[in-house]
């Protein structure tokens, strides 16, 4: 059965509301406020359609210049977002291709995959699209919409610290993450082999390209415990790298949490 939060579109990947989580003193995180999908730059016109409904006031695509050129999003006609992106490269190349290079088993695409998470939080090169992410957050101006090119690595990462910010409870936020794999479609685009018509992917496996372009809960727990070894634990990193202090949490929660 599909997950009731996942909106199921038809070119793009990965779109859900990461709201209706248990959160902090027992409330509930709201549904319909909190978005996050893959880039729309495949996006057909019925999507385009169904994305507007949502009624989205900021969308933030974590994607840098070369990416957003290579896959431009489309958008409505008529969509009234705001779009936020940052002027210089967040990743250079999307955390999974980045990976792909010199990859050839599975073994080898995890062990890189996994390196990458070991610095997602600290790159100096996306915290300051977090730090706008979480400021538009805080202006609580409508639904908002966070995307990087799979919606997994950057986007992962940007809606982990937002849950956690929430009271969000670790496993809660561990299986939101998982949940990329259903999302994405990821069986289904493995099974259609399109990844042999990629020159980065062509010669790998099934099982080579599934490490790279799923998400694995090593992978997340790789970047949690990066961070706690960093920081001591997950609300100093808020606090010390993205600006989001107990005030800030506090106001989170006040609009973001039913009750």
């Amino acid at each position: 059965m599909t997950e009731p939060r996942i909106l199921p579109l038809e070119g793009i990947n990965n779109f859900r509301d990461y709201g209706g989580y248990d959160a902090h003193e027992g409330r509930k995180v709201r549904t319909g406020l909190l978005w996050r999908s893959a880039q729309h730059g495949d996006a057909s016109d019925a999507d385009l359609a169904a994305v507007n409904d949502l009624g989205i006031a900021h969308v933030i695509d974590l994607r840098g210049p070369s990416e957003r050129e290579a896959k431009p999003c489309r958008r409505a006609d008529d969509f009234s977002a705001n779009v936020w992106t940052y002027p210089e490269e967040t990743a250079g190349l999307a955390l999974h291709t980045e990976a792909a290079d010199g990859v050839l088993t599975a073994a080898e695409a995890r062990a890189a995959m996994i390196r990458l998470y070991e610095g997602i939080a600290f790159r100096d090169n996306l915290t300051p699209m977090l730090r706008l992410y979480f400021e538009l957050l805080l202006r609580a101006e409508g639904p908002s919409l966070v995307h990087c090119v799979a919606g997994k690595d950057r986007t992962g990462w940007a809606v982990a610290m937002a849950q956690q910010a929430l009271g969000v409870p670790r496993d809660a936020i561990i299986a939101d993450y998982m949940l990329t794999n259903d999302a994405s479609r990821l069986e289904e685009r493995i099974a259609s082999e399109s990844f042999k018509d990629l020159p980065r992917y062509a010669a790998m496996d099934a099982d080579t390209v599934r490490a790279l372009w799923g998400v694995r809960e090593d992978y997340i727990a790789t970047a949690l415990k990066a961070t706690v070894d960093r920081y001591g634990d997950l609300d100093t990193y808020l606090e010390k790298v993205l600006g989001i202090d107990e005030a800030a949490r506090e106001a989170l929660r006040a609009h973001y949490l039913e009750g």
